[in-house]
Order: C-alpha cells, then structure tokens, then sequence
C-alpha cells in the first residue's frame, strides 16, 4: 500500500504513445484520430457489476500491482491514461462488464514483473487507431455513455468504427479535483 501512495505521489508518469493522425470537430465536439502503439498491458476484468462499481473494485488491483505488488516487488511508475473497455447494449447503454487496460511502462514492457493478484492478467494488444474525444470532471457512467454518443454523432457518415466496444481513459489520480481530463475511444475499423 505504501508503494501504491508513494508512487502515485511522487512516482514518474510516462504517456502510452500515440500520433495524432487528424483533427477534427462538428458543432461542439472535437476529436483526434489517433494511432495508439500496442503493447504488454496489465488487465483486469470485471462482470456482472454496473461500470461504476466494476472500476471500483478493479482500479485498486490495478495501482496496487503498479505500486510493487508484483513478483519484483518493485512500484514500476504511472502510465497514462489507464483505459477501459466498455461494452454498449443496442440502446448504448453500457453491459455488466468491463476490463481495464493498464500500458506497462516502456522500461518494464520486454520483461514485466509477475502481478501478485491472480485476477490481474498481462496481455498483449497490437496497435490500435481511435477516434478521440475529451471532457473534464470525475466522470461516471452516465458521463462516458453521453460523450460516446456525442462523438458517434460528430463522426455519422465521416467515419467507420467498431459498435461493440469502445474505451474510457482517464488521466489523473483520484485526488486530483480540477482540471481532469478524461477521454472516449471509438476503435476505427
């Protein structure tokens, strides 16, 4: 747990690296496209949960494992953002079941330490390109639910993306009350 505080406090943060393919906007919402480099991540998957509780129970697992509860013993440093994949229903509500996608830090991606919690998995991703949009504030499900809409409108007709998933990324530690930045990721296909 120490490891955990002292990382978030004073821990390095590295951004997981991605390029700005194209920028654009309608009416008031503005998006990226984006190229996001693939890599070994730190996952854990929740079911049966609403989102809101599902990020509760698995973001502690998440930091914890980031902060040494691992095989090394070692906090390996932030990476942002810290993503999740949500599952919409037909209606665009959201599906009892998540997973969290946590970028080892580049100094750890050849050999990352071993979590020490069962239910942390680490998995390869390939590359992905996405269509970014940003807001502020401590986001709930509702938030992320009414800017994925937001964006799929921005995007009808310009551009193709997958309807069965789509990423929520936050950027900030939970103590931080302004200035957050949170973001919506619709897959292009």
């Amino acid at each position: 747990m120490l490891g955990m505080i002292k990382n978030s406090l004073f821990g390095s943060v590295e951004t997981w690296p991605w390029q700005v393919l194209s920028k654009g906007g309608k009416e008031e919402v503005s998006f990226e496209e984006r190229a996001c480099e693939g890599g070994k991540f730190a996952t854990v998957e929740v079911t049966d949960k609403p989102v809101d509780e599902a990020l509760r129970e698995a973001m502690p697992k998440v930091m914890k494992y980031v902060g040494g509860t691992n095989d090394k013993g070692i906090g390996m440093g932030m990476t942002v953002p810290i993503s999740f994949a949500v599952f919409p229903s037909e209606d665009g509500s959201l599906q009892k079941k998540l997973k969290v996608w946590f970028r080892i830090p580049n100094q750890f991606q050849s050999n990352p330490p071993v979590p020490g919690d069962d239910s942390i998995k680490i998995e390869e991703r390939e590359s992905i390109t996405v269509f970014s949009t940003q807001f502020g504030g401590y986001a709930k499900e509702a938030d992320y639910v009414a800017h994925a809409a937001q964006l799929r409108t921005a995007l009808e007709g310009t551009a193709t993306y997958r309807n069965d998933i789509y990423f929520c990324a936050g950027y900030d530690p939970p103590m931080k009350p302004y200035g957050r930045r949170n973001e919506i990721w619709l897959v292009k296909t």
